[in-house]
């Protein structure tokens, strides 16, 4: 396949075939990493919702990007879920660059994951495909001077990373307020020790943004060997049989569905889809 041509396709196998949980931590710890920057954390914190409810903002937030990738933005639901994404940041005057760093961080973060920790390496294809589409839905957004490829990207998010992420009260407010949810993606065992093994999973420049302190070095190495072990696994098991939610989106802000042309702030709804 063209990583141009058939950029939709390539990153529909990356995230619901091949690397199913790794993309969706990687998403998390990509989208945690955007909350530190110093304007989107102090417009989060005046917002409010992310401090009252963080699992209903995840959720809202995971419909919306996966309704996109698993249908295309050109196809109905695609145009839905982008019209509400586009809603939801329209109240705002968001700063272009800290947007290009949001794009960049879905681009980079979840490939520098499954380099170090995927059961295989990305193809460059896949990176090359996750430029693609991700470009495509901030273009849509309205985003301007977006990189033009995967390498462009990645270099954009270090330059942004040095000059703007810094510690502020309102990053921190948010860290401790969302903690909970990459609680829920530690392996069960590991559960009882999620605090320590959470600040091993932020390198020391989103720790310092975030006021958390360094983990002890029993947490780095637990964590880098039992996902280096579950890499090892799964590499020698069977594949996965059944893609990520070839059932559908289930979330727990709606177990019973969702309407998703209502997804999004003041949406409290249990409607059927």
């Amino acid at each position: 396949m063209d990583p141009r041509r058939d950029a939709l396709h390539i990153h529909q196998l990356t995230v619901c075939e091949e690397f199913a949980w790794d993309m969706r931590m990687a998403f998390n710890l990509a989208f945690n990493r955007s909350f530190a920057l110093p304007r989107v954390a102090r417009l989060l914190v005046r917002t409010g919702e992310i401090l009252r409810d963080p699992r209903k903002r995840a959720d809202d937030t995971g419909i919306i990007m996966y309704e996109i990738l698993l249908n295309g933005a050109d196809s109905e639901r695609g145009r839905v879920a982008l019209r509400r994404l586009n809603e939801a940041h329209r109240r705002f005057e968001l700063d272009n660059g800290d947007s290009v760093y949001v794009i960049a961080a879905l681009v980079v973060i979840p490939m520098r994951w499954l380099a170090r920790y995927g059961w295989r390496r990305p193809h460059e294809h896949e990176r090359a495909a996750a430029a693609v589409f991700y470009r495509e839905v901030g273009r849509r957004m309205g985003v301007r001077d977006l990189p033009e490829d995967y390498d462009a990207f990645a270099a954009y998010l270090d330059a942004y990373d040095a000059a703007h992420l810094r510690h502020t009260p309102e990053a921190e407010r948010i860290e401790r307020a969302t903690r909970g949810l990459l609680r829920g993606r530690i392996p069960g065992p590991l559960r009882g020790a999620a605090d320590a093994l959470i600040a091993a999973l932020y390198d020391p420049p989103l720790r310092a943004a975030y006021a958390v302190p360094a983990p002890p070095w029993w947490a780095r190495a637990a964590l880098h060997l039992t996902l280096r072990v579950r890499a090892l696994v799964l590499r020698l098991g069977r594949p996965r049989q059944e893609p990520l939610f070839a059932a559908g989106i289930r979330t727990t802000t709606y177990p019973d569905g969702y309407d998703l042309a209502r997804v999004g702030p003041g949406y409290t709804g249990r409607s059927t889809r």
